[in-house]
């Protein structure tokens, strides 16, 4: 495996917060009587603000995550220098409705029922990190965090295995808020490899005071302090073929695509397989 990317001059308390938005609707609608998104934006906006009011050199990227699309709907770097993160709301509706469109559009997205396209997003904002880590020798410390409530969608496994891995070796941590039902598999591998936090709020209606106590800390100041340990990481994989989620499985030699059934053929990169190899207690006695 190459080495990492070797650090840069970075000052320890300026921070690059990318913040991947989950606006699914259909995971909005099934969790508004107990959770409304209008309130989870209060929530998040109070966030964004503190963490702009932390430093004035600090800088917010919001990433909204849709069913079919992603978009950027906020940077503190454009504009007026006191430009506050409500500025958001226009262009997160302006997304919303764009990617209701898409999902019009096309009924079958491929991406599994319900779920969001995180992939899109995590690329979008290690994309944008990259550019900054290109523009000159010192520029803030970045950082993601995913505030997600949408079910993994297994056909985006290899996508967002990547984006970790990638993530992984620029030395970008991966924070994780699940604010859904069940926890996220995907992301609590992404914070595990990345070196993130990954916590899921007991009590969404406290929602800020997760967000300030465990994720407004920049990077040198979590030395510091007592933050969530990760506890049962799920580390299963998805399979190439029907994209579930499996506990054992085949594994081809060439390119380490996973399928839960033995094929023929790896339908990735075409190299045939030899036939299972299954142990038959009565050959094994005439051989004795």
């Amino acid at each position: 495996m190459s080495p990492p990317v070797p650090s840069k001059i970075l000052t320890d308390d300026v921070s690059l917060l990318m913040v991947l938005i989950d606006s699914n609707p259909h995971f909005w609608s099934s969790i508004k009587p107990h959770f409304s998104f209008s309130k989870f934006l209060s929530h998040v906006l109070a966030f964004l603000n503190s963490i702009l009011l932390l430093n004035q050199l600090n800088q917010v990227v919001v990433i909204a995550t849709g069913i079919n699309s992603c978009g950027y709907v906020f940077d503190s770097s454009s504009g007026s220098v006191s430009q506050r993160a409500e500025s958001l709301l226009p262009k997160l509706e302006e997304f919303a409705e764009n990617d209701e469109s898409l999902s019009e559009r096309d009924d079958d997205s491929g991406n599994g029922v319900g779920s969001s396209l995180l992939s899109g997003s995590l690329s979008m904002a290690l994309c944008y990190i990259q550019r900054v880590f290109r523009s000159g020798p010192l520029h803030p410390q970045p950082r993601i965090i995913c505030l997600h409530g949408s079910p993994d969608g297994p056909g985006q496994y290899v996508a967002i295995m990547n984006s970790i891995f990638s993530a992984q070796r620029s030395m970008v941590p991966i924070d994780s808020c699940v604010i859904g039902i069940q926890h996220s598999a995907f992301l609590q591998q992404a914070s595990y490899i990345t070196g993130g936090v990954y916590l899921k709020p007991q009590q969404l209606d406290g929602l800020f005071q997760y967000l300030a106590t465990v994720f407004a800390t920049d990077l040198h100041s979590r030395n510091f302090l007592q933050l969530p340990k990760p506890v049962g990481v799920d580390f299963r994989a998805s399979c190439f073929c029907h994209k579930n989620t499996i506990d054992m499985g085949f594994i081809c030699s060439v390119c380490l695509s996973i399928f839960c059934k033995h094929q023929k053929k790896c339908s990735t990169c075409g190299s045939i397989f030899g036939q299972a190899q299954t142990r038959d207690p009565s050959a094994s006695q005439q051989r004795k």
